[in-house]
């Protein structure tokens, strides 16, 4: 069976890569389920650049163990753009104000930054960039992106991170208020990870 390892030692994330997927009758495991400990340096400037930096390097670790050496590995850069903040945090999402800092605060301080100004000029979205690094070294890139805006204050449980106040206006509430189906339809992942599927597909077509 051919083997797909996701760059990831995040469990919820892989409940996600699993069920989109999951068609492509592929093995999909986590970077800690293929046993590879590897802390990549992820100095590029854009999504894009950080997921093909991450996905080449444990590629390159991946193909020298046994039995992953036609493996695919995939690996994501996501974050939020407030267009109002030139489109901070961006690629320093993760380590805005600090990587040990919370999400309350970093939201908190987002809401602070946008205080007085208007629903108009509040946009924001959420980028998630999937890198595929092949086995004939090639490599490919897609981006999943989801619009919105930045609300007013924290609201939701059910999402993690800058969820509880990215507010979507077409459904009435934040992306923490959605049911996790509902959000795995709509969110930046689950499109990049979907665009990424048909690579995949393509990919095989052409063998």
């Amino acid at each position: 069976m051919e083997k797909i390892i996701f760059a990831t030692g995040n469990a919820h994330k892989m409940v996600e890569i699993r069920m989109i997927l999951g068609d492509l009758g592929a093995e999909i495991l986590s970077q800690k389920e293929a046993g590879i400990v590897a802390d990549v340096v992820e100095d590029g400037t854009t999504f894009e650049e950080n997921a093909v930096i991450k996905a080449t390097e444990i590629a390159k670790i991946a193909r020298q163990m046994p039995g992953y050496e036609n493996v695919i590995v995939l690996a994501d850069d996501s974050g939020l753009e407030v267009d109002y903040l030139n489109k901070e945090p961006g690629i320093y999402s993760a380590r805005y104000m600090g990587e040990d800092t919370s999400y309350e605060i970093k939201n908190n301080s987002l809401i602070t930054r946008l205080e007085g100004v208007p629903d108009e000029k509040r946009t924001a979205r959420f980028v998630c960039a999937i890198a595929a690094a092949f086995p004939d070294g090639s490599v490919e890139v897609v981006r999943g992106t989801m619009e919105g805006r930045i609300g007013y204050e924290i609201k939701g449980e059910n999402g993690f991170g800058y969820d509880p106040i990215f507010y979507l206006p077409e459904y009435g509430c934040t992306s923490a208020q959605l049911s996790p189906e509902k959000k795995n339809e709509l969110s930046h992942r689950g499109a990049g990870l979907r665009k990424m599927c048909k690579v995949i597909e393509e990919k095989k077509g052409q063998k």
